[in-house]
């Protein structure tokens, strides 16, 4: 037996790598899929909420977003993850002068 396959099209992002370093966007913004996926899995806004926090998009958009981030969500959040990790290695060299006066700030990615 033969399975269909169906590839799936994204008609609201797009990428080019004179924007946000090639990461998948919506397009004709510079909102990241991540920005969207980021909203939606970690800081619990529902799509409506992000169309609120972004209101030059809309619902159609969002919802492709978060379709693609499912379709490549392993390769975005390493692209995350590897990115989190860069900024721990540069924060080590120099640290926050902030912190220095403040003391230590919660890590909100773990």
């Amino acid at each position: 037996m033969t399975t269909l396959v169906k590839q799936i099209r994204h008609p609201y992002i797009s990428t080019d790598k004179k924007i946000r370093g090639g990461e998948p966007i919506i397009s004709g913004t510079g909102i990241r899929v991540l920005d969207i996926a980021i909203r939606y899995e970690i800081m619990g806004m529902s799509p409506e909420d992000i169309i609120v926090a972004f209101p030059h998009l809309n619902l159609s958009q969002v919802h492709d977003a978060l379709s693609y981030y499912y379709e490549y969500k392993n390769q975005i959040d390493k692209t995350w993850k590897d990115a989190i990790k860069n900024v721990e290695a540069i924060k080590k060299i120099h640290p926050s002068i902030l912190e220095k006066k403040i003391g230590k700030i919660k890590d909100i990615h773990r």
